[in-house]
């Protein structure tokens, strides 16, 4: 039990458990949105579902887009074309999803005899709960690892290469260096003799003994 523990305890602490762990988060307050909105446009504006499970939605994908900037540490102008785009295309896909939930939980309610009151709102927003938790996963592997994913990592190697080398460190020797280096070593050393110049003055030479 305790080994199965401190394994989700490493695990969270990746990078990847953090923004999951941020994600939960993020999910918990679009969530909470979304059901506060989908019961006053039932319940309270008597909305049908086509409409309450939109403007549900829209807010919570609203919180959902600022929260999630934050989970994902990106901070300053949103890219548009890359982030804010993307994010409300998938935003609308999780739309339809949850509208077809929500009118399945409206027809459920109205099976059930529940036509207005806290039950019919707990048994719509039940159904609204379970298509949530199917969105959210997929939400979050979209968010990680396409709408969020670092490109800054991805552009700086691909600009560098594969051979680059980050500032303050060296290079390996390759083994064509090794090679030279051990050739270099190992030849023979040659030490230069200084030699006397001769005189200049041809009468200065020692003369050569006769035979």
């Amino acid at each position: 039990m305790a080994l199965a523990q401190n394994r989700l305890v490493m695990k969270l602490r990746t990078k990847v458990g953090v923004r999951f762990t941020r994600f939960v988060g993020v999910a918990a307050a679009s969530l909470a949105t979304s059901e506060i909105l989908l019961a006053v446009c039932d319940s309270g504006l008597h909305m049908t579902s086509t409409p309450a499970a939109l403007v549900a939605t829209f807010g919570g994908a609203a919180v959902s887009y600022v929260l999630s900037r934050w989970a994902w540490e990106r901070k300053g102008k949103p890219d548009v074309l890359r982030e804010t785009v993307p994010f409300w295309v998938i935003s609308a896909m999780v739309w339809v999803i949850l509208t077809l939930a929500t009118k399945f939980g409206y027809h459920l309610a109205s099976w059930m005899g529940l036509q207005h009151g806290f039950k019919r709102a707990a048994v719509v927003g039940l159904v609204y709960l379970a298509a949530n938790v199917v969105t959210f996963i997929l939400r979050f592997v979209i968010f990680h690892y396409v709408l969020f994913a670092d490109r800054t990592t991805a552009a700086r190697a691909a600009a560098t290469g594969p051979d680059s080398v980050p500032p303050g460190t060296r290079n390996a020797p390759s083994p064509a260096d090794v090679t030279a280096a051990a050739a270099s070593d190992a030849a023979p050393v040659v030490v230069a003799v200084p030699v006397a110049p001769e005189p200049a003055d041809p009468a200065a030479r020692p003369s050569k003994a006769k035979s």
